[in-house]
């Protein structure tokens, strides 16, 4: 969780540096008809009992909430002769808050679409695309003068206008393709194609479609962020990341002009635990690691349907919000509507804010600290549909949880940053399916084994390269020590592996001679000594039941593992663990991860936690600590929501490793505000822990 500063907020009001204060955040999202109906005083009191210190309220876009001047930017037909946004604005700056306005530039009303067609996004026939939730709105084309112009004029008049630090757009990405004029003109004229027709990733009008967003996205960002600072020189347009990783943009311009990220990952969604809070910020920090990252958080249910004026269960929105903090992200929540029906979610988000402003003290200046990577495959994704791109993650999904359930820290690295130099901060590094690996990328890994880095890599990582090129194998066969002897198998049935000898990566399987395989599969053979803890069985059969036995032998590599001449360990398995893993839970996947993941570490865990239960654990550091975060999953509701209590688990042994150089001061338990007894051997302190309701922090302080 980075960078909050000793000082108050007021210290750095209207600063450029005003985000570093900006650590608990109230969002109020306007409605149509609250102008006439809400009460200020109301939020006041939100502000208060929440401890907020920022506030991101709705401004403009596709309704103003503030006596707009600009010709065509609708203004609420209930505003009258009031300001509810000016007068929010003056609240919060009265208790010292910072202040970011909310714009959403998504849709527009039907008089502005008949003065301005070419605002419109039109469909593949070339229809005007009407609002698929507001029948009588339309959805804008992202990329056209409707953005570039329009909406650069409404977001220079609110920062004239009132006194704020930054501007927030939401939806302000597009829907897909748009198929108006100016799409089709300006693509060709890049590209030399015309629009695409399909979202298949392979297709290489897609592909250069994908790349002329990105492109065309970045320059949007950096020219709403230069004209806010020509208005507010400390100000900043500060794009909605939703819950991807920064795969859309240049990072050049990101880094220049976005001192601090937001995933907007609001809450669950069908099947989804908690942990997923922490894995978008986890993605934001994968490729800057040093920026501060806000997670939003929805007061009320994230399913589709969506009932966004309703109000979630208060252990689920707790829960949510310590997920955040847990992988070091500082919270935000979210109201639609100012006008309340329902509180039960205010008490909640209090107590959950409250915890972040018990705990900043301390990790509220620390970095993630961990020893294992999970390899963010941005060069794949970015190639996928964004709706259709959960699809390329499920084995990238399965590892996670996985290490989750071993209970082991660890970070994301972007491939988009993956030097030998950033792989160095690791010991280990994960390939959980990096399908599409450019040629410098491959070398990157090779020069970090050669090092002494350790991999684990499985199914079909580095087989093409990043323009989507399928290789006659591996980029990295070197360093799986396999070669590919096949084409890739799909819709695998009834596929075995079969436990081969003795070894750490199959220990733990009790008396089974084989566990579930791939249900895609990749056929190789070594090109070096390894060793083969597992071996496939050929699939076979699942029908007729008299015809479900195996016709041959174990044979073939089922798992590669090896030892590097630079000390370092590689293991490479050669089908869709993770995906088989994440999508029917099989214990056996993921202990196998868990196992492959430990043996490749080559040592003792840098922290370890005994004791019944899941947790979600974070690592954190500074030159005057580290922090572990427990957060309790234990819930018969962890894998789909809402939580309906909390179930508090203990006692839990905590093992932490003791940094070469440091001596060890003291123990405190954060969240229950007690210092505890700890015991030192072989450079390692345990300390015991009685309880953890929700969440814990264990913080060891350095003399």
């Amino acid at each position: 969780m980075l960078k909050i500063e000793d000082s108050p907020a007021a210290s750095t009001l209207r600063t450029p540096d005003w985000y570093k204060t900006a650590t608990r955040w109230t969002q109020l999202t306007f409605v149509e008809d609250d102008p006439q109906r809400y009460d200020p005083a109301f939020w006041v009191e939100v502000f208060k009992r929440t401890q907020s210190n920022a506030i991101c309220l709705s401004a403009g876009g596709y309704i103003a909430y503030y006596p707009s001047e600009i010709p065509l930017h609708y203004v609420s037909k209930f505003i009258g002769d009031t300001d509810p946004f000016g007068t929010l604005v003056a609240e919060a700056r009265r208790l010292d808050m910072h202040v970011m306005a909310r714009v959403d530039p998504h849709a527009i009303h039907a008089d502005a679409a008949e003065a301005h067609p070419e605002w419109v996004s039109l469909t593949a026939d070339r229809r005007p695309r009407e609002h698929w939730a507001m029948p009588g709105i339309f959805v804008t084309c992202a990329y056209s003068s409707y953005n570039f112009d329009f909406m650069t004029k409404v977001i220079v008049e609110i920062a004239q206008k009132y006194d704020i630090d930054a501007l927030f757009g939401n939806r302000w990405q597009g829907h897909g393709v748009c198929y108006c004029k100016a799409c089709e003109e300006n693509f060709r004229d890049a590209s030399g194609f015309d629009l695409p027709q399909t979202t298949t990733a392979s297709d290489p009008v897609w592909q250069a479609w994908a790349a002329w967003r990105r492109t065309t996205l970045t320059k949007l960002v950096a020219h709403w962020d230069t004209e806010v600072k020509k208005v507010k020189p400390h100000a900043s347009f500060i794009p909605n990341m939703s819950g991807s990783s920064l795969m859309e943009f240049d990072l050049s311009v990101i880094k220049k002009h976005c001192p601090i990220l937001f995933v907007d990952h609001q809450g669950r969604r069908n099947v989804e635990p908690a942990w997923s809070a922490g894995r978008n910020g986890k993605r934001i920090r994968a490729t800057f690691r040093d920026r501060p990252v806000g997670l939003i958080t929805s007061i009320g249910p994230e399913e589709i349907p969506r009932w966004k004026d309703s109000v979630q269960t208060g252990p689920e929105i707790e829960q949510w919000i310590h997920a955040g903090i847990t992988q070091g992200l500082f919270p935000w929540f979210t109201k639609f509507n100012a006008c309340i029906p329902d509180d039960r979610w205010v008490q909640p988000t209090a107590n959950a804010f409250k915890l972040h402003a018990k705990v900043e003290p301390v990790i509220g200046s620390m970095l993630p600290k961990a020893e294992i990577a999970i390899i963010d495959p941005a060069t794949t994704l970015r190639h996928w549909d964004p709706d259709k791109r959960h699809l390329a993650e499920l084995n990238d999904m399965g590892f996670y949880h996985a290490l989750v359930e071993a209970r082991l820290p660890f970070e994301f690295l972007s491939d988009q940053i993956m030097t030998v130099e950033e792989l160095r901060r690791y010991k280990l590094v994960i390939l959980a399916n990096a399908t599409y690996l450019s040629d410098a990328q491959c070398q990157a890994l090779r020069d970090f084994v050669v090092e002494g880095g350790s991999v684990v890599a499985a199914h079909q990582t580095s087989l093409y390269d990043e323009k989507g090129a399928a290789r006659a194998d591996f980029g990295l066969a070197d360093v799986f020590g396999v070669k590919m002897t096949s084409a890739p198998r799909a819709n695998v049935r009834n596929s075995y592996v079969a436990l081969n000898g003795s070894h750490p990566i199959n220990a733990g399987f009790g008396t089974a001679q084989r566990i579930i395989g791939g249900t895609e599969d990749v056929a190789v053979e070594p090109t070096t000594s390894l060793e083969t803890p597992f071996l496939k069985i050929p699939d076979f059969p699942d029908l007729p039941m008299e015809e479900v036995y195996p016709r041959q032998p174990p044979q073939g590599v089922g798992v590669a593992a090896r030892t590097t001449e630079a000390g370092g360990r590689v293991v490479y398995i050669p089908w869709n663990i993770g995906e088989v893993f994440w999508t029917y839970m099989a214990e056996d996947q993921g202990r196998l991860i868990a196992n492959a993941v430990k043996w490749a570490l080559g040592k003792t865990p840098e922290v370890t936690v005994e004791g019944r239960g899941v947790f979600d654990v974070g690592l954190h550091e500074d030159e005057k600590g580290r922090a572990l975060c427990l957060l309790n999953l234990t819930n018969p509701m962890m894998m789909k929501g809402p939580l309906r209590d909390t179930w508090p688990v203990g006692p839990l042994t905590a093992t932490l490793e003791i940094p070469k150089g440091k001596k060890l001061k003291s123990v405190n338990l954060l969240v229950a505000d007690e210092a505890v007894p700890f015991r030192i051997s072989d450079d390692r302190v345990t300390v015991d822990i009685s309880q953890i309701e929700t969440m814990e922090v264990v913080h060891l302080a350095w003399e």
